[in-house]
């Protein structure tokens, strides 16, 4: 399949350092720009349930600072689903359409799980918590299907991982995402490190392609002429 994008497309956000693999971004503004980018520059053409979309490589990046106050979120963002997610703070919200599968069947806090295993065990690898029911309806499979935690340098580590994942709104799944982090690092008196996310198959439906060439147009790469 021919790559798809724009014919002045040019190689990843150079804001993004890479160490060992691993994409790093300070803001999840940039994150979200260097996302987009990478689907754009690299993506072929695929199909997925909703229609057709731009299939780009899968992705593992970490995100240091993440805010809803981020100005390229607040700039070119959607600024009322932004407002609407700011208002809901707090674990509680963070878990959000997430919040029933973070409870197995039989009623167990998975994230307060994750607490227990990592104050009894730091070292472990183990702190695991699934978002994919067995054998549920694969209408029904979340897109993000399981969290990771670990504790690295004296600080919590989480990772999300996403089967699949439309980036043209990823931030808005970022910041809650950032929200849970938070609430197992409280949880064992450790600061938070940096944000890590591994999408499968990021993607831009194709019927988003203007939105996304105007943003990327407006954030060009710092080299750009």
């Amino acid at each position: 399949m021919a790559v798809i994008g724009p014919a002045m497309a040019r190689r990843d956000d150079v804001r993004a350092r890479e160490d060992n693999g691993v994409r790093r971004w300070e803001t999840c503004g940039r994150a979200w720009i260097g996302l987009l980018r990478h689907v754009w520059t690299a993506g072929v053409a695929g199909m997925e349930d909703a229609g057709p979309i731009i299939e780009g490589p899968p992705l593992l990046f970490e995100i240091a600072s993440l805010s809803w106050e981020d100005p390229i979120l607040r700039e070119h963002g959607d600024r009322a689903l932004i407002a609407h997610r700011a208002r809901e703070r707090g674990e509680g919200a963070a878990a959000g359409r997430h919040r029933p599968r973070l409870h197995d069947p039989a009623g167990a806090d998975q994230l307060r799980w994750v607490a227990g295993l990592l104050r009894a065990r730091p070292w472990t690898t183990s702190a695991w918590i699934s978002l994919a029911l067995p054998g549920g309806d694969p209408a029904a499979m979340p897109c993000l299907t399981a969290l990771s935690f670990r504790i690295r340098g004296y600080r919590l580590i989480m990772t999300g991982m996403f089967r699949s994942q439309d980036v043209h709104r990823a931030y808005l799944a970022y910041v809650p995402l950032r929200e849970v982090q938070l609430h197992v690092a409280e949880e064992l008196g450790l600061p938070a490190g940096p944000l890590r996310i591994f999408v499968d198959v990021p993607h831009v439906r194709v019927a988003d392609a203007e939105r996304v060439a105007a943003v990327l147009a407006a954030m060009p790469e710092p080299n750009a002429a």
